[in-house]
């Protein structure tokens, strides 16, 4: 029987579109790597029953070889068989997986040192943000503009739209002055501003805007302008 014959409740893919994975049970989630059942039962009744088999316990799973699956259940040849086995694997191996790192952003010149690799170099001004959560985390970082020698453009729609996104409680932007000066200009005054206007009516703080050379790093919150 394929998916789109099944009822509505037996449509795992479907349920983790809109529900999320966490939603689906074992089977379910099973079902979806299993693809579809036979004549006598569905996706998600072959799967129930192959954990049946196990007591339920996905550990106990993880010890049936391919040959085992293929044997032992109707419906399982061997690319189904390596497909289960395939995700059991990887299963194990976030296991054994450190967590990634975020970098914490504390000061503006935690900030510098983010965006310094990135911008230090260039010959052009680019603009970039940070996203940070409340904890002070970098979420993580996204090129806005690419200009020319002397000022880049920046689309605050674009840059407040990744925030809520990322469900980011700050903001950091960033970018780099290719002719060495710390000195910000009028448009970057002008954009500090009205971003720091805009992140205040859906409730997300402008943290900082950098201005960056190969060295040194001008800091808006430094100096006192960015009233939160």
């Amino acid at each position: 029987m394929k998916i789109k014959e099944w009822a509505e409740e037996d449509r795992p893919r479907e349920k983790m579109m809109s529900q999320g994975a966490i939603a689906l049970s074992n089977a379910e989630l099973l079902a979806i790597l299993i693809g579809s059942g036979n004549k006598e039962e569905t996706a998600v009744q072959l799967s129930q029953r192959i954990l049946n088999s196990v007591d339920n316990n996905l550990n106990a799973l993880s010890k049936l070889s391919i040959h085992d699956l293929i044997a032992n259940f109707k419906g399982i040849g061997e690319a189904r068989a390596i497909t289960i086995c395939a995700a059991l694997e990887l299963g194990k191996r976030r296991g054994t997986s450190l967590p990634i790192s975020k970098p914490c952003i504390h000061s503006s010149q935690d900030a510098y040192q983010l965006f310094h690799p990135l911008l230090c170099d260039l010959p052009h001004e680019e603009l970039w943000i940070a996203l940070i959560n409340r904890s002070a985390k970098v979420i993580r970082k996204i090129k806005i503009s690419q200009g020319g020698i002397n000022e880049t453009s920046a689309d605050l729609r674009l840059i407040l739209k990744s925030a809520i996104n990322a469900l980011a409680a700050g903001i950091i932007i960033c970018h780099n002055h290719p002719s060495g000066s710390i000195r910000p200009s009028r448009q970057d005054d002008n954009l500090t501003t009205r971003l720091n206007n805009a992140a205040k009516l859906i409730e997300i703080n402008l943290l900082d805007h950098i201005v960056l050379t190969d060295g040194s790093y001008y800091s808006y919150a430094d100096e006192g302008k960015i009233i939160t």
